[in-house]
């Protein structure tokens, strides 16, 4: 088992303490957070050695799970390197580009292995459906939340955005070419709704919009290409794909059949892929322990942490500049 610490136990924190305490890959040491009282507290409730000194912690372990404020993210990375340890990190991986950067270039120099917290690539609807999905031309991305005043501290692109921008890059395999944005600030200083259109090299086109101040939850995305539509709920945890394919001489009453205005005909298939219920973030922590001990892929890399705050960064610039131009 691989020996492993945290720090940073917040909210996030609390569930990888009990999931780390869980796992069959990994030795959960201990933990540290800055908040001793609370750090205290938790493990007088749960058992989990809290380690006051972060240094003795960063000594006894192999892997560090890092679960703080992102602007803490980019030094404790560094600790972490410092001391020769493979970390997980959550998301955004870092405040700004640079910070991104230096980390790849450290972790490459000393060989270390890292990997970022984007947990909906873990998601069972998107794991059932990912293969169905190829060359995606149109892209449309709903993410709305009910108002919570934690995470307000930083723009809705970071705090949620960032998660679509994730998926979005991992399916979308040709370069940015255009972006278009737009958001208001409702009950924070930051933006709370936010509207992207990001226009790729080879055509695709996606629309995402994201909210924190819904009145319900949504988290869908459709993605549409040809012959194909292919829907992803990320919230319910299920997922439609509708597929035209060129009609039987022969249909069965049964089959749906369209045709369209040159006389061609197609039969229209809807399928349901099986979904298999999981626990995310269990599921992201095992993979890069089996990243780090068999020497598997890293299902989300720092690369790929890095090139969603560059476009999430991209987006809140826009935004920024439409909000001064108006003043």
């Amino acid at each position: 088992m691989l020996k492993a610490g945290l720090v940073g136990a917040g909210h996030l924190g609390k569930i990888h303490l009990k999931l780390l305490q869980q796992s069959e890959k990994y030795e959960l040491v201990g933990f540290h957070d800055n908040d001793a009282e609370n750090g205290k507290k938790l493990e007088a409730e749960f058992g989990y050695r809290f380690f006051e000194d972060f240094d003795e912690l960063l000594s006894q372990i192999k892997m560090l799970d890092i679960v703080t404020p992102t602007i803490y993210h980019y030094d404790y990375a560094m600790k972490a390197i410092h001391h020769g340890l493979h970390f997980f990190i959550e998301k955004p991986v870092t405040q700004n580009l640079k910070q991104a950067e230096d980390i790849i270039r450290k972790c490459e120099e000393k060989g270390i292995k890292a990997q970022v917290g984007h947990v909906e690539r873990y998601n069972p609807a998107f794991i059932a459906t990912k293969d169905y999905i190829r060359n995606p031309m149109f892209i449309e991305i709903h993410r709305l939340a009910e108002f919570n005043p934690r995470g307000t501290d930083v723009s809705v692109v970071l705090d949620l955005m960032i998660h679509d921008l994730d998926i979005l890059l991992s399916i979308v395999k040709s370069n940015v070419k255009d972006i278009h944005a737009s958001g208001v600030c409702v009950v924070s200083k930051t933006p709370d709704i936010a509207n992207a259109r990001i226009e790729f090299e080879n055509g695709c086109a996606a629309n995402l919009t994201t909210s924190r101040i819904s009145m319900k939850a949504m988290r869908k995305s459709r993605f549409f290409q040809k012959d194909a539509y292919i829907s992803v709920d990320f919230l319910d945890k299920k997922a439609e794909v509708i597929r035209m394919k060129e009609a039987p001489e022969e249909p069965s009453p049964f089959d749906m059949i369209i045709e369209n205005a040159d006389g061609e005909k197609n039969q229209i298939i809807f399928e349901y892929p099986d979904i298999h219920p999981n626990n995310a973030i269990l599921d992201e922590l095992n993979s890069f322990a089996d990243a780090i001990e068999e020497n598997k892929p890293i299902q989300v890399s720092l690369e790929d942490g890095t090139e969603a705050l560059k476009v999430a960064l991209k987006i809140m610039n826009l935004i920024e500049q439409a909000h001064l131009a108006i003043k």
